[in-house]
């Protein structure tokens, strides 16, 4: 490493340090590691323990450090991070930060210094897709919920227009991936082929284009313009509910790319069929399609997103945990999503391993539980009434067959009806071990087979907590 080139980044850190907080500096800009300076690429190399810090960077201080790089090194110089991707197995990726010049170019200030609107457009124009990046069918984890919308999306986006499945609706529960998916079509199709003209909108903002091109009297040249989509991809319809003009000018369009055999991609939160403001023309011709379902995803697909996110962001997070958010998160990918940037925000602040305490707490302010959720404690306090011992004595090491049977049943029924991992539920249960727990819940399950009497008690005690088996 040239020594003059670590003197030039240190004065780049301290011009940036001057203008964030030292608390801010300490938590994105300290972990910087600086490699080399490239004088004739103009290029600055630095290395970030995660891609999570890059993003971060990127999104909320580029500007400041293009700023600071520009009067450090020299104008227009370009910054290459280096991102480690997996830790434990010394996995990097290298890649490019926005470009200095393109951040700090002055904006258009008047109409006539700006690119023509797309539907003021005669001929068809170069066409940003409004697609994000990062949806791509690599990120988009398969399971058994989600197998056949995949495979029929990969398909689209190998041959959009040319297959069967046009057009494609999906429908699905919110959090269940469903914008994923229509995004990974879209970014495929694109890089398959350049050339076709692809474009995301959601269902809210095509209507809103078109209630603006109907005050402004443009209503031919909105319809014009979107009849030369080769990949429509539109999300969230069922919110043209009560915008009947709305459905009226998209089925015109519909029918036009239909006829030509463009790709149509449709997403909403239900079927169409439950969708009470479409006609049955355009319900006939969704039959023509693929009409498929989206389901939340289960807990093992729940593991393998969080696993396969922590081996992105460079996160080392143990199997309980990850076992726990998963349980707990109810099927939502948006959910697991958000708790796992939530861990890794805490756990870069505060400088804390990412544990089950950590989990816990995280999990009581981001997901959404039941008003009233069954613990542990509910469950060891019926267990103990029904069979007239005391809490005191369940928690204790005593082998007394009694006892025995009362902490079984208790960690039966935690493991059924909450979501903790066993090694939690034996924590809380008279701090047994996870093999302990799995033990005596096989135990139970294979007396209740033989013993109807016990199967009974069983069921008493759950209707006495009113549980639904």
């Amino acid at each position: 490493m040239d020594k003059s080139h670590k003197v030039l980044w240190d004065h780049c850190l301290n011009l940036i340090r001057q203008n964030v907080t030292e608390q801010i500096f300490k938590t994105w800009f300290e972990p910087i590691v600086f490699e080399s300076y490239d004088e004739q690429q103009k290029t600055v190399l630095v290395q970030v323990p995660s891609p999570y810090i890059y993003e971060y960077l990127e999104q909320y201080y580029v500007r400041l450090m293009a700023w600071a790089l520009n009067n450090s090194f020299t104008p227009n110089v370009r910054l290459t991070y280096r991102l480690v991707v997996d830790s434990e197995n010394g996995k990097v990726q290298v890649v490019q930060g926005e470009p200095p010049a393109a951040i700090e170019a002055p904006q258009p200030t008047s109409r006539a210094n700006q690119s023509p609107n797309v539907l003021d457009a005669a001929m068809p124009q170069q066409l940003n897709p409004q697609l994000d990046p990062k949806k791509t069918f690599e990120c988009f984890i398969e399971g058994d919920s989600n197998k056949l919308p995949r495979t029929v999306g990969l398909t689209i986006a190998e041959h959009p227009g040319k297959s069967t499945f046009n057009p494609f609706f999906v429908f699905g529960p919110s959090g269940c991936g469903k914008t994923h998916l229509i995004n990974a079509i879209g970014v495929e199709c694109k890089r398959l082929f350049p050339q076709h003209r692809v474009l995301y909108i959601s269902a809210r903002l095509f209507q809103v284009q078109f209630t603006d091109a109907s005050r402004q009297n443009t209503v031919n040249d909105f319809i014009n313009f979107y009849q030369t989509i080769d990949v429509l991809i539109i999300d969230d319809v069922q919110e043209w509910a009560t915008a009947e003009k709305t459905v009226a000018t998209f089925f015109h369009i519909f029918d036009h790319l239909f006829r030509l055999g463009k790709q149509i991609i449709l997403a909403s939160d239900r079927p169409p069929v439950d969708l009470v403001w479409l006609k049955d023309r355009m319900l006939t011709r969704f039959s023509c399609g693929l009409i498929a379902e989206l389901e939340k995803p289960n807990v093992q697909l729940c593991i393998d997103i969080l696993n396969a996110k922590c081996r992105r962001d460079g996160l080392n997070i143990h199997d309980d945990v990850i076992q726990y958010i998963a349980q707990t998160a109810n099927g939502s990918v948006r959910d697991l999503e958000g708790v796992i940037n939530s861990l890794m925000a805490y756990s870069i602040v505060y400088n804390s391993a990412i544990d089950m305490h950590l989990a816990e707490r995280i999990i009581k302010r981001a997901v959404k539980v039941d008003d009233h959720p069954l613990t542990i404690d509910d469950i060891v306090e019926a267990v103990c009434r029904h069979y007239g011992v005391s809490q005191q004595n369940v928690f204790s090491k005593s082998r007394k067959r009694e006892f025995v049977q009362v902490r079984q049943i208790s960690m039966y029924l935690a493991q059924k009806y909450t979501k903790m991992p066993a090694s939690r539920i034996g924590q809380l249960i008279g701090n047994r071990d996870h093999s302990t727990v799995l033990h005596s819940c096989s135990a139970i399950e294979q007396r209740m087979k033989v013993d109807k009497s016990f199967m009974a008690e069983i069921s008493s005690i759950e209707n006495s907590f009113k549980l639904k088996s």
